[in-house]
């Protein structure tokens, strides 16, 4: 039986995390997110402290573009259990980067974000990472017509054996398709009231909309 997972993405503050860390669930099914713009923020330190108040996977979505080695070293020595890296970048980058990562048993994600043809990603640079993205960019999620490209995901599935995962501008509905699309990992992200960017907003119903998620993984 196919296993799907949330991924809680934190992408503002950290003073979110700590907010809302309690309320989620000890679970395999969800996996905390240390998101680009929080990392940058504050450096690989973010992964350190999730990992202080979460024993389960948590994604380090550096979008490794170059220096895939020193960058997956250090999201391992953090505490992450996954990274991500770009599939626009080089070949060399991306053969190095999942060959460290495996080194290092952390899983590889490929990010196809602005990628056209993410199987040929994937077929010229001959890999095959633990994980592929299908990714709407944040600035895109309230253009018309940028969709996210959920045929990608059979087409990869009948040439390799990997998970799939979908992001950008995940709502409730949109969850509901990326799985019934044979998404493996589903990207959420944590927002604030009146944020103009989709996702589960924190306030006070946090818990009950966090749940109408989860009952679609369990």
């Amino acid at each position: 039986m196919r296993k799907c997972r949330i991924q809680l993405a934190f992408n503002s503050s950290i003073s979110d995390f700590y907010a809302i860390i309690g309320s989620i669930p000890p679970s395999e099914n969800i996996i905390i997110e240390a998101g680009t713009p929080l990392i940058k923020k504050m450096g690989v330190d973010v992964i350190r402290t999730m990992r202080h108040y979460w024993s389960g996977k948590i994604c380090a979505d550096m979008k490794v573009i170059d220096g895939a080695l020193d960058e997956v070293i250090m999201a391992k020595n953090a505490g992450a259990t996954s990274i991500t890296a770009m599939g626009n970048t080089t070949k060399e980058t991306l053969n190095l980067f999942i060959k460290t990562c495996k080194s290092n048993h952390i899983e590889s994600i490929v990010d196809m974000m602005n990628v056209q043809n993410p199987m040929k990603v994937l077929w010229k640079n001959n890999i095959v990472p633990d994980c592929v993205f299908i990714h709407r960019g944040r600035d895109e999620e309230n253009s018309f017509g940028k969709i996210i490209q959920y045929k990608e995901i059979a087409k990869i599935k009948g040439k390799w054996e990997l998970q799939m995962g979908a992001a950008g501008g995940i709502d409730s509905h949109e969850f509901q398709s990326a799985i019934f699309n044979n998404a493996d990992i589903v990207v959420v992200n944590i927002v604030s009231p009146g944020s103009p960017w989709k996702g589960i907003v924190y306030n006070q119903d946090f818990e009950y909309s966090l749940d109408n998620f989860l009952k679609f993984v369990q």
